[in-house]
């Protein structure tokens, strides 16, 4: 029987990059085929979080493939039909506003454009400082496209930075679930912070 395929992409946000990978590998512990997918920043730059080198090799390890990294190796994940369902989590502020204004300059992004053509699900987990600020016009623009999914989110440290928005990466396998059969997991507002988040201020592009 085919495993069910996910393209992984991550983007950005570093600070919640151990709780991604965390999910990512349940994922595969429940059979999903994992296919990761970087933004440029992602897979380039090293941070206090860890190094670009370690999460390439963290990637590799969990999934036993290798990371798209390029333009031109993401271009194919639609034409192939390389994944049933797009992950971007995390997804940060300048990616969302990319994909609401269809900028696909990144392999995270050309990517998941690549996929939509397919009408198949893209489920997106935000993390972003600005969720109540700028990102907030991009979040809703993309709740109205077709075949867009959200992991629920809510306000991680509302006291200390309350435009901030992250999504609860817990709740990844009930979100990618649920769109695979067409559905939108509810709540998607979140009225607590996520379970797990932490309250020192990411790092996020």
């Amino acid at each position: 029987m085919k495993k069910t395929a996910i393209a992984w992409a991550l983007t950005g946000s570093y600070c919640t990059f151990e709780r991604v990978l965390a999910q990512m590998e349940g994922m595969v512990r429940r059979g999903y085929e994992v296919l990761p997918v970087l933004s440029f920043h992602a897979g380039s730059l090293d941070t206090r979080f860890m190094t670009a080198e370690h999460l390439r090799d963290r990637l590799i390890a969990l999934t036993g493939k290798e990371p798209v990294d390029t333009l031109q190796t993401a271009e194919p994940i639609g034409p192939k039909r390389l994944s049933d369902v797009y992950v971007m989590a995390p997804a940060t502020g300048n990616s969302l506003a990319k994909l609401a204004d269809g900028i696909f300059d990144t392999p995270a992004l050309l990517g998941a454009k690549s996929h939509l053509r397919n009408e198949r699900p893209l489920v997106l987990a935000v993390s972003t400082n600005d969720g109540l600020a700028m990102a907030a016009q991009n979040i809703g623009r993309l709740l109205m496209w077709r075949n867009v999914y959200f992991v629920p989110f809510g306000q991680d440290d509302p006291v200390r930075k309350p435009r901030s928005l992250v999504a609860d990466f817990a709740q990844l396998p009930r979100t990618v679930a649920a769109a695979l059969s067409g559905v939108q997991l509810q709540p998607m507002l979140l009225g607590a912070p996520p379970s797990g988040t932490e309250t020192a201020v990411p790092s996020q592009n």
